[in-house]
């Protein structure tokens, strides 16, 4: 059974040391998926931008500066208040964000809980698989060694 952690927050989009503008995103990290998160980001267009990446990469950012080239996380402070920033790099431009830490941890603490780190691989069902892959059942041949 596929198990689906989600969080609406609103994380604000830096245009500059000054300025920022909220912008509403929604997490998601689904047990089916169990590398990866999703972020899907409300930016008033008529389709939502949606970003994947590893959720190891967001585990340890919440910590420490992590990531190269598309996605970079890293803890900061900004007005005396614990945030997440995350700089996003595409073809089609970049973009900062930050979040507030609080409920990226939560959320984040959940997700963990779903499927510890480590345990990934179970939920995909590639054992089961392999395994019924190279069953034998009772109607099957041996192949001819001279065929």
């Amino acid at each position: 059974m596929q198990t689906v952690v989600e969080r609406e927050l609103e994380m604000q989009l830096v245009l500059s040391p000054e300025r920022s503008i909220p912008v509403p995103a929604r997490l998601a990290y689904r047990t089916d998926d169990p590398y990866a998160v999703h972020i899907t980001f409300h930016v008033g267009s008529d389709a939502p931008v949606k970003w994947t990446f590893a959720r190891e990469l967001i585990v340890e950012g919440v910590f420490r500066p992590c990531g190269n080239g598309d996605v970079r996380i890293w803890p900061t402070k900004v007005g005396g208040r614990a945030v997440v920033c995350l700089a996003l790099s595409s073809p089609d431009g970049e973009a900062l964000l930050e979040v507030p830490a609080t409920p990226v941890a939560a959320w984040l603490e959940r997700t963990l809980r779903a499927v510890a780190p480590g345990t990934e691989h179970e939920q995909l069902g590639l054992d089961d698989g392999l395994s019924r892959l190279l069953a034998r059942t009772s109607g099957d041949e041996t192949p001819d060694a001279g065929a």
